[in-house]
């Protein structure tokens, strides 16, 4: 890949949706280029996309087809908004044959009506519970009965991403068009009407530190309540909250409650946190940051400057390790493995995922990955390890699919004899329910196997976005010996049933 290939990927590879203030500018270009070109190159450019989109569309129609036998369960939700963002709160309840859970949605609107933050409750159905023939038929326009709105946040500006705080996750944060991080108690909030004109709901803290725009890049730590955040001031920012829980409330810090007394302190004006440190290194916009599983005080993050850097707060505000080039193009997002200490993912513009072991980053200054994962057509834009597999991770692009990996069946002997030859190594499973960019996702903490994703549909329906639940059959990630045993009984009840039948009807 040449200079000239990766300026293309960079620009292509850009975090998001277009911003409100360049489509328009964007637009006034795009029809000066076509004035002067006679439309020739712009007709070109429309026939690749709309054969780009076909292939889309000739995907899903496949996938669909295939709904019965690949899925134990999928729950398809049409959004009126595209979200950026998705995540698992709380389970509330566990029933006979479906679970409850708090379900955390952003709204990005066209400025007509206020953009939100949606709280839901949704209702996970257990596995092997549900029936081929009722996952299959849905209505790709239509709300799911599973997915039910419970209360609406006004958010002051586009909720950009959304993270909940391990320690008690009815308490989020969230990124906007801004340089502060807002924090939000769910349960404290009012339930808002959203209408033009709406004052945006009060935020419970508000952590200040970065000196322009913070976007996506936002974490909150396992070990402890601490937040990191980086932004397009090449810094990485570390706060704490601890402070701001009240006294009488820390039982609920630790979900020992379920009251709904508020958990931040919030007297008269908003609260507002400096950051613990600052930590400067990047030489582009920090696109995700994320924490050591085990400690508050170690994390990593990744930029447009193609850098994977790893710091330590206890030993200053520079970078423990600088692993340069660490993808051939913008890196978009990160995940430490919350099992193995050592294992990092990285996600980028130039299409792959690539792991790195923290023990052996780089050689001569420039990354050396663990193994480079290769099965996306178009830029990386989530990954994520499972919360229940320490080898198991996904990523999603905006090709439209979300691809789940097992790094533990790569180059093995088992993996190579089941995958078909065009399968890329380590790949088992590819959720093509989306028709467009799929932008998030998350693993459920408590139904495993179980994930929530999300795509922007601008570009291949012009507006709304698609919100799917959603999990693979066992049959697909069990152990080859359950699952042929399994067959195996299941073909011997159908031969004796049908031998039944035979003399059943004889007699």
């Amino acid at each position: 890949m040449d200079s000239t290939d990766i300026d293309a990927v960079r620009e292509k590879g850009k975090r998001g949706r277009k911003r409100k203030e360049k489509v328009a500018a964007e637009a006034e270009v795009e029809a000066r280029e076509a004035a002067e070109n006679s439309g020739g190159l712009r007709m070109r450019g429309k026939q690749h996309h709309h054969q780009q989109q076909s292939t889309i569309d000739d995907k899903y129609i496949q996938w669909k087809s295939l709904v019965p036998v690949l899925y134990d369960w999928l729950a398809n939700h049409n959004l009126l908004w595209p979200s950026l963002s998705c995540r698992w709160g709380p389970q509330l309840e566990q029933g006979s044959y479906k679970n409850r859970h708090r379900l955390y949605v952003s709204e990005q609107t066209d400025g007509s009506v206020p953009n939100t933050l949606v709280i839901a409750n949704c209702e996970v159905v257990k596995p092997r519970v549900a029936a081929a023939e009722h996952i299959s038929q849905f209505n790709e326009e239509a709300r799911s009965p599973f997915v039910k709105k419970y209360k609406t946040i006004i958010h002051p500006g586009e909720v950009n991403r959304i993270r909940e705080l391990p320690q008690n996750n009815q308490i989020v944060a969230t990124h906007t068009d801004s340089p502060d991080v807002l924090i939000w108690d769910i349960e404290a909030q009012p339930n808002r009407h959203a209408v033009l004109g709406s004052a945006p709901s009060r935020p419970n803290l508000i952590l200040v530190g970065h000196q322009d725009n913070a976007e996506f890049a936002l974490a909150m730590s396992p070990a402890e309540p601490y937040v990191l955040s980086g932004g397009k001031d090449k810094t990485v920012v570390l706060w704490s909250i601890h402070d701001h829980i009240s006294a009488a409330s820390s039982d609920l810090l630790t979900n020992k409650s379920q009251g709904s007394e508020p958990i931040i302190k919030q007297d008269g004006e908003t609260p507002s946190v400096g950051p613990r440190g600052v930590f400067e290194g990047h030489e582009d916009t920090v696109e995700d940051v994320q924490f050591c599983p085990k400690s508050s005080q170690e994390f990593c993050s990744v930029g447009d400057d193609s850098c994977l850097m790893l710091w330590d707060a206890r030993t200053g505000s520079s970078p423990v390790v600088k692993v340069e080039k660490a993808h051939d193009a913008d890196l978009h997002c990160v995940d430490w493995n919350p099992f193995e200490g050592n294992y990092i993912l990285t996600g980028s513009a130039d299409n792959s995922v690539r792991m790195f072991d923290r023990r052996n980053l780089t050689s001569a200054g420039v990354g050396v990955p663990v193994y480079i994962f290769e099965g996306h057509k178009a830029a990386v834009l989530c990954v994520q390890w499972s919360p229940q597999n320490p080898t198991v991770f996904g990523s999603a692009a905006e090709d439209g699919l979300l691809n789940i990996w097992d790094y533990d069946k790569v180059g093995t002997k088992k993996e190579r004899g089941t995958r078909t030859p065009s399968s890329p190594p380590g790949l088992f499973f590819q959720h093509a329910g989306h028709r467009d960019k799929v932008v998030d996702f998350h693993w459920n903490a408590y139904d495993p196997w179980t994930i929530v994703s999300v795509s922007d549909d601008c570009d291949s329906s012009g507006g709304g976005g698609t919100l799917q639940i959603w999990r693979m059959s066992d049959l697909i990630y069990r152990p080859e010996e359950e699952v042929l045993a399994e067959l195996e009984q299941f073909k011997s009840h159908v031969i004796t049933c049908a031998k039944e039948t035979r003399d059943t009807t004889a007699a």
